[in-house]
């Protein structure tokens, strides 16, 4: 168990002292300040002891703006984000009732960025341990564009974190690196931004700091942390928290809140403990459901290769370790993920609380995002995105027209496909020659249609799977042979 930060001069010093340094750094310089803020205890506690040392500074010297910055991935636990977005409204009330320089803003990822347009629209798999794609689009690159902005327009910026020593090894050794190499007292450099300054006001606190803090002191935007501290026992398993009194008890630090789509981990703890401690939750069983259906591991002993292309994104086959590298999932696999996306969306809205009856699990812009890649980049002109959305939903899907496919739609496609049989690769080839030569008929000038004609033919012109395998092994040999023979002559 980590020591606590408040036993050599007392909880209340302590936190008096804690405020003081907050204070000594604002008032150093004109640096705006920027906290993240993710509705998590250590994010809490952070923003409370900088909103603290801000009321205490007479008005005048509340001289610089602090943005309290939060991440929606849209793929967020839904009792997490019901509980963010009250708190960002509760504190944008309570900082101009109370005339403190706090700004709350939400960022979002950019549209072609969000974890339901890769993985739906361009087939991305779910993500991985060894292909985490989605960390960088949805969390780190909105909230480092927001930085970047600050410091374009002010020279500087001073990330505030809730991060602590205590949360790993790994976490302690970076901190304690990046302190080290520091030039200003209790601010260490951003690892990859430029100009933008890292404080870590609880750094040396312990989980039981954290909490005890947060239970002690009255929340100052006027949110109960007691209700904090109850989201977290209904996320831990046998609803345990936080009294920590031994290294056995188990803490509400173990419960980690997140994306509720999360395949990185094996199970979604939080989100089971929340629906076993809690019936009046059993609301969110239809995500756990679809987040367990999109996980690899519970495809079987191939994992999810039954549901990938066998060519990559760019349509080439490349061989590892003498087999296809998988590719983009297929589109009868994401046609129907979407499917049981929007039935969990409306089984939701007509049966949940009244706080999530307008739930978007997905919203209208990625729909169409989607839709627009289905048709233009994957050449599905199918289209079948519009009937998926009424056929669940039993509405038409807005801008249900939107392509100019000159007849050629779903019941065409699905004529053709009729005539190709089995031939799922012939099927796919005529599809794009097709949807190509309609695009460029609408062109002034038809530069670049035989090239584009020619791409189409070279990514479908194999008979199946095993065809594709052998003329991928075939073409590395050869090119391996070639390699050898300069190599021999070269040397």
């Amino acid at each position: 168990m980590s020591k606590s930060a408040f036993k050599k001069t007392g909880f209340r010093k302590s936190v008096q002292s804690l405020i003081k340094q907050v204070q000594e750094i604002y008032l150093a310089d004109d640096i705006p300040w920027v906290v993240g803020y993710s509705g998590g205890k250590d994010s809490t506690a952070a923003l409370q002891l900088v909103w603290m040392a801000l009321a205490d500074l007479p008005k005048k010297k509340r001289h610089k703006i602090v943005h309290v910055i939060t991440n929606d991935t849209l793929v967020e636990n839904p009792i997490v984000a019901l509980w963010v977005n009250r708190s960002l409204k509760q504190i944008e009330t309570a900082a101009e009732a109370q005339s403190l320089p706090v700004k709350p803003h939400k960022l979002e990822p950019v549209i072609n960025d969000t974890f339901w347009v890769k993985m739906l629209g361009w087939g991305y798999p779910a993500p991985r341990p060894k292909f985490r794609w989605c960390t960088s689009r949805l969390k780190i690159d909105p909230t480092s564009r927001f930085i970047q902005r600050v410091v374009s327009t002010n020279g500087e910026a001073i990330v505030v974190l809730g991060t602590r020593k205590a949360e790993s090894s790994a976490r302690a050794h970076v901190m304690e690196k990046h302190a080290q190499k520091s030039t200003r007292t209790h601010l260490s450099e951003h690892t990859s931004l430029t100009n933008a300054w890292i404080y870590p006001p609880i750094g040396d606190w312990s989980n039981d700091d954290v909490w005890t803090f947060l239970m002690q002191i009255d929340n100052p935007w006027g949110y109960d942390n007691k209700d904090l501290l109850t989201m977290y026992q209904g996320a831990t398993e046998g609803g345990e928290c936080p009294l920590v009194i031994d290294t056995n008890t188990q803490s509400c630090g173990n419960s980690r809140f997140g994306c509720w789509t999360c395949t990185l981990v094996d199970k979604d703890r939080s989100m089971e403990a929340m629906i076993l401690n809690d019936e009046e939750k059993e609301w969110m069983l239809p995500l756990l459901e679809l987040r367990n259906a999109m996980d690899f591991r519970t495809m079987g002993e191939r994992g999810d290769r039954n549901v990938r292309d066998f060519r990559r994104m760019h349509g080439k086959v490349q061989i590892f370790n003498g087999e296809p590298i998988p590719g983009p999932y297929i589109q009868s696999f994401r046609e129907n993920l979407l499917r049981l996306l929007l039935q969990a969306q409306q089984w939701i809205r007509a049966n949940g609380p009244e706080e999530v009856r307008s739930i978007d699990l997905i919203t209208l812009a990625e729909l169409r995002k989607i839709r627009e890649i289905w048709v233009t980049e994957k050449h599905e002109i199918e289209d079948s995105l519009p009937h998926i959305y009424e056929e669940v939903t039993g509405e038409s899907f807005p801008d249900a027209k939107r392509f100019d496919l000159a007849g050629l739609g779903y019941e065409e496609m699905q004529l053709l496909k009729e005539c190709c049989g089995d031939d799922e690769i012939h099927y796919q080839m005529v599809r794009e020659l097709l949807h190509t030569e309609k695009e460029f008929s609408l062109m002034t000038k038809r530069t670049g249609l035989f090239k584009k004609l020619e791409k189409a033919i070279e990514r479908s012109f194999f008979e199946d799977l095993e065809d594709a395998k052998q003329y991928a092994l075939e073409k590395k040999k050869s090119t391996d042979d070639i390699q050898s023979i300069v190599q021999a002559a070269s040397s």
